[in-house]
């Protein structure tokens, strides 16, 4: 005897890496990254109605696997996601994650899905969205310093986002950089390959940061940075891991999304801990200022926060309703009778 065919409340739409590109090439990447930083806008502006916690991480000598989780009146979020710097190396990503978005009235799941192509979507877009508030006005260079994974996404948002024509590339790895200069040969951005970071960041007004390795590391020292520039600074994001000469840190304006979080992994995690910071939902709504003057060094430290996920994740849960990318997964247990778990379980024979 067989169960009768589960109800839909039984089925989550789940969205898995093909879906996921199949979604964002109908949607465009362009328009998708404009999209997501609108939802990200809409969701920073809305910064108290959160419920907001530090990540919960599990670091080894390998690397770190965490769990970013955030709640609205409405719906409860979390990522799974790892970096494991070694990854690469090996063959493997070193970042992968997935997502869920749940009702808060009932606890169902409404939405699972990749995260991992999504993550570096939110990433760059968030990043654009932030360099909007803060960048010099005017700038259309960027570098680019690190040009793995993120890369292309970075520099397709600075693009749709903030007008960016420009980028200039570095990596240690050379083959890195010829990665990225084929993939962003047709977007209509020119690209720069340069031999090192000093060269890279002549003629920019933003600088970005996006390497790997897990250790405290100098990619920009002081000398580096000059007046009135954006340093857009995303590969420092967990304990013991850092991109900027700590002298740096104390000639610019920091920006942060969640500083209990950033304290702990940013590249703050090298000053003191009343050293000041300013939270971006502040200067979004206009309670805090951004750029004030033209010689101004800003810095956003980015580590990336649940509420950017969230709003990946409402993103995404809303776009599968136009474009049907999506499978729908037989996850929850749903009988006739929800007290008769067991005798579903002893029909199913």
């Amino acid at each position: 005897m067989t169960n009768p065919k589960p109800s839909a409340l039984a089925f989550v739409p789940f969205v898995s890496v093909d879906n996921m590109m199949k979604l964002v090439n109908r949607i465009g990447v362009e328009a998708v990254l404009l999209e997501l930083a609108d939802y990200i806008e809409a969701d920073f502006k809305r910064w108290p109605e959160f419920d907001k916690t530090p990540r919960v991480a599990s670091h080894s000598d390998e690397g770190v696997i965490e769990l970013m989780p955030t709640a609205d009146a409405d719906n409860y979020g979390f990522k799974y996601v790892n970096g494991h710097p070694k990854n690469m190396k090996e063959g493997f990503q070193t970042v992968t994650a997935f997502g869920v978005l749940s009702s808060v009235s009932n606890g169902y799941p409404i939405l699972l899905t990749e995260m991992t192509i999504l993550t570096a979507l939110r990433t760059a877009a968030t990043s654009a969205l932030v360099a909007k508030y803060l960048a010099p006005k005017g700038a259309t260079t960027m570098a680019m310093i690190g040009n793995g994974a993120q890369c292309e996404f970075q520099a397709m948002a600075f693009k749709a986002i903030c007008g960016v024509d420009t980028v200039r590339l570095y990596d240690i790895d050379p083959a890195a950089t010829i990665k990225a200069v084929k993939n962003l040969s047709d977007v209509g951005l020119t690209v720069i390959a340069c031999t090192s970071g000093e060269q890279a960041i002549e003629g920019a007004g933003i600088i970005t940061t996006c390497t790997a390795d897990k250790l405290c590391a100098t990619i920009l020292t002081d000398n580096m940075v000059g007046a009135g520039v954006h340093i857009n600074a995303i590969g420092g994001d967990c304990p013991g891991k850092t991109e900027l000469h700590r002298d740096i840190l104390t000639r610019a304006d920091i920006f942060v999304e969640y500083p209990p979080q950033t304290r702990i992994e940013g590249e703050i995690q090298q000053l003191d801990d009343d050293h000041p910071v300013t939270e971006l939902w502040q200067v979004m709504l206009g309670q805090a200022a951004g750029r004030t003057d033209a010689r101004q060094i800003t810095l956003f430290d980015s580590v990336g926060f649940a509420i950017e996920d969230f709003s990946a994740l409402r993103f995404i849960s809303d776009k599968i309703k136009e474009h049907p990318f999506f499978e729908p997964l037989d996850m929850l247990a749903d009988p006739d009778d929800p007290r008769d778990l067991f005798g579903m379980v002893a029909r199913r024979k």
